[in-house]
């Protein structure tokens, strides 16, 4: 049956045209209930199997007997983490809600999908606007809001009436869940059995615990008329769209400062040259904006702006409506500073877009046990804390949970949430681990089924088809050098002497992309993902692990299909010619980087492996120093190694990275290989390539790195790379080995963050770090999604696989880039909270530390130290709460603190005292107390604070080194 739907639609020129569709009606479209014999026998598929004949799950007072559930739009929308749980099950998603939730919610609407998916749920998605008796048309005059609504008690009434043709002695009822008032009267009118969410749930006698789950979306006006207002109204949407385009307002990402809960700064968008930040001081002013979401700001006058607070004020307080004591913090903010130091400040007036996710977290400690209204502090300091109602207080106390932010009235000083998810006991490692996951936003669920079902069938063997556009590589010498324990080997070197005299190099790398086809599930996931997780214990990989660990890693004796660059050299590692191929490998060996050190250095092994791993040496010593030459930076980072105990694993020993000659060598290779592929699929695809850039700081980052070489009598010339390449080589002290290292270590600080772009998108293609016109990233594709576009780049370039829409759509590149760029920046910040949650571990049973350090910034009331030994950072305070605080001179031109009568500058050797503070389990901190030089006159030790502490480094790092 054949229908048509009309639309009106504006074009671009502002021109209104009526557009017809015609719209296809259907008398064959289950209604998914398994003891149907009506419809057709499809009721669903393996994944998604339908209503169950007899509908288990949670009884309810309200309706005992069997039923299924139909929830509206915007009950799907708050309530999802209700409808997730495993005790509701046999949902109706009608096809005119999902629709909805799809253009509302991306997030809600994955969620939605994977539960219809989820054969234990029986969530059944029914096409009702392609259903003959269920579709409606729009009368005049009603709105498309009420069209739908009007649809949705149609598909209930029509279900209700089909499943009474049932032959079955208990008949099967489908009840109509919606939070709309007018929605529900309407309901009850038509005779349709219908609650509202909370009446539902209340009525499972069975899950009390499901009550804590449900949003708190009461309506906000009523509650202001019981309580003090305490924030300004947020202009409405379309006002504040006339405001930002008429300039009255600015449109900004809203980022909360993890020191000081009363300021944040909002970073305006637009183009280069007008993106600039805007201070945002004090309560009112904040507005109820929470961290991440876009707002609007007006800009106040010059006379009422601030400059940024130095002051750390934490939200430790337990009374939430303790308005007064807040105005009194923001007195503190307001003290005489040099008109130099004033930034633009304004005021939040709306909220664009709100980006609020599940936080984690626990709940703060509560005089009254048995109260049901809690406050929960989450683990990241730049949320505010939330106002939850939950029964399980007692059973939730020293646990980490999860929580939601359900609104935010304008009489209440914090937001009002819902519990979501209990993850286990604070401290625990596990649990430790999954927090650290979930805050970084770090996808780490287990692959799905429809993920794996792209995998290759196992035993696996390559075939006739496989070997077509490729060349068989098998009878070279390959071997892979990689860490010890390493499973995802995605790189492999030759090196052999050839006919006329010079050398051939070949640099072959696992080819991922041809089990990775474009669009499918498995792509969909990688990309997804963006990168591997590497934790200190586990590993979270991109990819699935009969790829990561196995059909893809290049282990040794195996054959392997590989993509490889090979080049021909002279004797002086210049490249004479360069070829791409896709290859079979078999690699005969896989070292680590110690192993093919004693084979480079042993005297009696001269087997053909060795004699290739020589060749390569030599030559990468050859290239390294061309690309010095060149101005390629050589930087310094301290990163360490925990050594596990086999049984319980927790940290044994903690050591910093020592690297060979053999690390040196593998990296010039795949440097050379990365900025060979860059220039063949830039040449092929100008405007679709997919490199990677580093942007050249600028010079004021610098400051601090030439004024602390100045300090110990040292130039560092900044105006180019080379020249700070350069001047880093002649930095040395004789009677202190150490400061060239320190020196690189500040210098890494002061660098921008290396990013992925497209070609057609930018026109800056440098990368200042490594002094190359161009650069991509070819050589890792089991862990990096970007290798794996630039594989299929490079093989629709020399012909071996064909190309796709997505390949040559710059703005989706760019897109994509942006994603991978997020990803990575999380997964570094993953790592690092990773080292200093194990650091913690280590530290809690060694007592108290006394180790050296060297000091690598000073500021106005502490000393921020490295200590080589385990590769840790952390800040010294000279003020605590509650004591005397001693005589401090900040100089910020030499750099130095002077405590007392004692200075300390940049770079000094220190010792000092270290020690685990675990008096807050959720921010357990590295304390650390200056034990050497001995300050004399006070009593002076530090505030237990610290930037190794596993919540603050990321971001702190990120705002001193412009990463």
């Amino acid at each position: 049956m054949l229908t048509s739907r009309t639309f009106v639609k504006r074009t671009r020129a502002g021109a209104v045209v009526k557009v017809v569709r015609e719209h296809y009606l259907r008398e064959d479209i289950a209604c998914g209930a398994a003891a149907c014999r009506l419809c057709p026998p499809t009721t669903g598929t393996a994944n998604a199997p339908g209503l169950e004949a007899r509908p288990s799950g949670a009884s309810s007072s309200l309706c005992p007997g069997p039923h299924f559930l139909l929830p509206d739009t915007n009950l799907l929308l708050h309530q999802i983490d209700v409808l997730e749980d495993p005790v509701i099950k046999n949902v109706i998603v009608l096809q005119t809600v999902l629709q909805e939730v799809r253009n509302r919610s991306a997030p809600v609407y994955k969620r939605i999908r994977d539960m219809i998916q989820n054969p234990e749920k029986h969530f059944y998605s029914f096409t009702n606007e392609h259903h003959r008796e269920t579709y409606i048309e729009q009368k005049r005059g009603e709105t498309s809001n009420d069209r739908n609504d009007r649809a949705i008690r149609v598909a209930v009434n029509w279900y209700n009436e089909h499943l009474k043709k049932i032959e079955d002695e208990e008949k099967i009822q489908v009840i109509f869940l919606t939070n709309d008032r007018t929605n529900k009267e309407k309901a009850l009118e038509e005779g349709i059995t219908a609650y509202t969410c909370e009446e539902y749930i209340k009525s499972l006698t069975a899950n009390p615990e499901l009550v804590d789950r449900l949003a708190c979306v009461s309506d906000e006006g009523k509650e202001i008329e019981s309580g003090k207002i305490i924030f300004p109204e947020h202009i409405p949407l379309s006002k504040l769209q006339q405001g930002i385009k008429s300039g009255i307002y600015l449109q900004g990402t809203y980022r909360a400062s993890r020191e000081n809960y009363l300021e944040a700064t909002v970073w305006v968008h637009g183009d280069a040259e007008e993106n600039r930040e805007i201070i945002v001081q004090g309560l009112k002013h904040l507005n109820r904006a929470v961290h991440e979401d876009i707002v609007a700001v007006e800009l106040l006058a010059k006379n009422e702006w601030v400059a940024p607070s130095s002051v750390v004020l934490q939200d430790d307080g337990q009374n939430e409506d303790d308005i007064e004591n807040e105005e009194e913090k923001e007195n503190i903010l307001k003290t005489a500073v040099n008109k130099d130091m004033l930034r633009p400040t304004g005021k939040v007036v709306g909220i664009i877009k709100r980006n609020w996710r599940p936080y984690c977290g626990m709940l703060s400690k509560s005089q009254i046990k048995e109260a049901r209204r809690h406050l929960f502090t989450p683990a990241d300091r730049r949320i505010p804390r939330i106002r939850i109602e939950t029964r399980q207080a007692e059973t939730l106390e020293g646990q980490r949970i999860i929580v939601a932010i359900d609104g935010w009235p304008r009489n209440s000083r914090y937001p009002n949430g819902h519990f979501v998810k209990n993850l286990g006991s604070a401290g625990d490692k596990e649990t430790e681990t999954e927090v650290l996951l979930l805050e970084h936003d770090v996808p780490h669920q287990a692959f799905s089924q429809a993920v794996l079902s792209f995998l290759p069938k196992m035993p696996w063997s390559i075939t006739e088809e496989d070997m077509k556009h490729r060349e068989d590589l098998r009878h070279l010498n390959v071997c892979s050098v990689d860490p010890p324990g390493c499973t995802d080997i995605d790189d492999a070197l030759h090196c052999r002497e050839i006919e006329n005299g010079n050398i051939e190099v070949g640099v072959h790398i696992a080819d991922v992309s041809h089990f990775i086809r474009p669009g499918n599930a498995l792509d969909e996931e990688s990309v997804k993902r963006g990168t591997t997780v590497y934790l200190c214990e586990k590993r979270i990989d991109m990819v699935p692990e009969l790829l990561s660990s196995n059909l893809c890693s290049l282990r040794s004796n195996v054959d392997r299909l590989a993509f490889s660059c090979i080049w021909e050299m002279n004797h002086k590692a210049e490249i004479l010619k360069t070829r791409f191929t896709k290859s079979i490998i078999n690699s005969k060996a896989s070292l680590t980087y110690a192993e093919a050190q004693m084979r480079i250095d042993s005297a009696t092994m001269n087997d053909e492996i060795t004699t290739s791993l020589r060749g390569l040496n030599k030559l990468a010593k050859i290239l390294k120093k061309k690309r010095i030459e060149n101005g390629a930076l050589t930087l310094s980072s301290p990163e360490v190694r925990f050594h596990m105990d086999s049984e319980t694993h927790d940290p044994i020993d903690l050591q910093t990275k020592e690297l060979k000659e053999t690390n040196s060598m593998v990296e010039e290779f795949m440097l050379l290989a990365n900025i060979s592929v860059a220039q063949k699929i830039y040449d092929e695809f100008p405007e679709f390539a997919l490199l990677r850039k580093h942007p050249a700081p600028p010079p004021s980052n610098y400051d601090i790195l030439v004024k602390a070489a100045k300090s110990k009598n040292l130039e560092i010339k900044t105006d180019s790379a080379k020249a700070l390449a350069e001047s880093l080589d002649k930095a040395e002290s004789p009677t202190f080995p150490y400061l060239n290292t320190l020196l690189r270590i500040l210098t890494t600080r002061c660098m921008m963050q290396a990013v992925y772009f497209c070609s057609g998108m930018d026109n800056d293609f440098h990368h200042y770090g490594l002094a190359s016109p161009i650069y991509t990233h070819f050589t890792s594709p089991i862990r990096r999604y970007a290798d794996i576009i630039v594989h299929r780049l490079l093989a629709v370039a020399i012909g071996a696989d064909s190309t796709y829409p997505e390949l040559t759509d710059k703005h989706k590149l760019a897109d994509m880039c942006k994603n991978l760029n997020y990803r990575h920046k999380m997964a570094q910040y993953a790592q690092r909270a990773s080292v200093a949650f194990h650091t913690q571990l280590f530290f809690k049973t060694k007592g108290v530390v006394n180790e050296d350090a060297y000091i690598l910034f000073v500021r106005k009331n502490a000393i921020v130290v490295l200590i080589p030994k385990y590769g840790l950072e952390g800040t010294v305070f000279f003020e605590e709460k509650d004591k005397p605080t001693p005589k401090l001179d900040y100089n910020n031109e030499v750099p130095s603190l002077t405590v007392e009568d004692t200075t300390l500058h940049v770079f000094d050797k220190v010792k000092v005292n270290i020690t685990l503070d675990d008096s807050n389990i959720q921010h357990q901190k590295m304390r650390m107390v200056l034990v050497e030089p001995k300050i004399l006159g006070k009593d002076v030790s530090a505030n237990p604070s610290t930037e190794a502490s596993s919540e603050n480094e990321p971001e702190k790092k990120k705002k001193k080194l412009q990463k």
